[in-house]
């Protein structure tokens, strides 16, 4: 059953890509549209889901990112339309050179091919995934946690309908239901191009030990915040709370905050004294790495990597701009940090010299994300440093292709053509 969606989904995308792109557009139209038509029937069977989850062993973050919140539906469809409206990203000419008299060459975006997702406890991820998927041409197979099950098919069965409508093949997206053919599907890197898994650790490192189909995404969220010395006390508290507390089961969510010594001059009028008011009024559990342990009398954080995903946050003390950055590249995931800060030369070195896919001055670690970024949507962030990196939309599930239009040209051991290798306007 695994390897007949496989191919199936294959063909379709081959299907998809010969036909005119105004389909494409239409099937995200067509898609934004139903999700809303449909959003009682979806969150009647996100309520099931919910209710279900009451007698499984559930972490709070994952039951966060399994229910579907008052808006939530109406976001999605806006990302969507926007995807819709954004132009079709499929063979667009990236160079033109003339190789030789009466032969040109080209290099043009082209789809991936066939991409696998697996999301746990996410039913908001399906129609996003899709959605990317259909812009960018490519073939879609997905798997959500069981944790999902009512609202993946809910929503699986909305998406296709209305691909359907728009004239493309329903198997373009596919919706997994069995665990057991996982196992399957990452063994077929001859019919798939990619695997994204959106998840926990254990799922993504399970996933890249288990494949050898190329695999994106990231492992953990462990993001930082570090508050210079010279930090505007109204923008400190505004971005440390919100990167924190606006979800915080999500793998932009702040864990840990680095406040320069500076931070802590003033007894109880200090920024760190203020920070941690205003984190604690909002129900959130404060742990100190080693010198804010000993220092401000905080109990000791577990690890100097921790992902929470929760309403719990590491704070530490650091002397200097440098050993932030160390900290950062020492115990961070690469995913996203900030710094907080009124110095613009701070600010320039920071955002220069911290390695991590997303780097925000003045600004809440919660906006690295597609759809906040401008992506329309994402499939989502990726860690990795081949191919795409952070929020991953189209541009990140596309490739390129090589079309060469000639008059009779051949090679002949090179004696007879001379070579002008000349860019052309596209």
């Amino acid at each position: 059953m695994a390897d007949v969606m496989a191919e199936e989904a294959r063909r379709a995308s081959r299907v998809a890509q010969g036909l005119d792109a105004e389909l494409r557009t239409r099937a995200l139209f067509e898609i934004a549209d139903a999700l809303e038509k449909n959003e009682g029937r979806i969150l009647e069977e996100n309520a099931k889901d919910l209710e279900a989850a009451k007698d499984m062993d559930i972490l709070p973050a994952t039951l966060q990112r399994l229910k579907l919140k008052d808006g939530k539906i109406a976001q999605l469809a806006k990302g969507i339309r926007s995807l819709a409206e954004s132009g079709d990203p499929v063979g667009r000419v990236l160079r033109r050179t003339q190789v030789a008299e009466g032969l040109q060459l080209e290099q043009v975006s082209a789809p991936l091919g066939v991409l696998l997702i697996i999301f746990e406890a996410r039913p908001d991820a399906l129609p996003q995934i899709a959605a990317l998927s259909i812009r960018s041409g490519n073939g879609l197979l997905l798997k959500g946690g069981k944790e999902a099950a009512h609202s993946n098919k809910v929503i699986h069965s909305v998406v296709a309908d209305a691909i359907e409508r728009a004239g493309l093949p329903r198997s373009l997206v596919g919706l997994v239901t069995s665990r057991d053919e996982i196992k399957d599907l990452l063994s077929m890197n001859h019919l798939i191009d990619l695997v994204i898994p959106r998840g926990s650790n254990q799922l993504v490192t399970y996933i890249q030990s288990n494949t050898k189909i190329p695999v994106l995404g990231h492992a953990d969220g462990v993001c930082h915040i570090y508050v210079d010395k010279e930090a505007d006390l109204s923008k400190v508290l505004k971005i440390v709370v919100d990167s924190k507390v606006d979800y915080p089961a999500a793998c932009n969510a702040a864990e840990t905050v680095l406040f320069h010594r500076g931070c802590t001059e003033g007894g109880d009028s200090s920024v760190v004294a203020k920070s941690l008011a205003a984190l604690r009024s909002e129900g959130v559990k404060v742990n100190g790495g080693p010198k804010a342990a000993k220092e401000l009398g905080l109990p000791p954080a577990p690890k100097p990597k921790h992902e929470y995903g929760d309403l719990e946050v590491t704070v530490e003390i650091v002397e200097s701009q440098q050993e932030a950055i160390d900290f950062i590249h020492g115990n961070g995931s690469g995913h996203t940090e900030c710094i907080i800060t009124e110095s613009q030369s701070a600010a320039d070195d920071f955002l220069k010299r911290v390695d991590s896919a997303c780097v925000h001055h003045n600004a809440s670690t919660r906006f690295s994300d597609g759809f906040r970024y401008g992506l329309g949507a994402e499939v989502g962030i990726s860690t990795s440093r081949i191919h795409a990196r952070g929020p991953v939309g189209v541009d990140g599930l596309l490739t390129t292709r090589w079309l060469m239009r000639g008059s009779g040209n051949i090679v002949n051991k090179d004696q007879d053509i001379e070579y002008t290798h000349t860019s052309l306007p596209f």
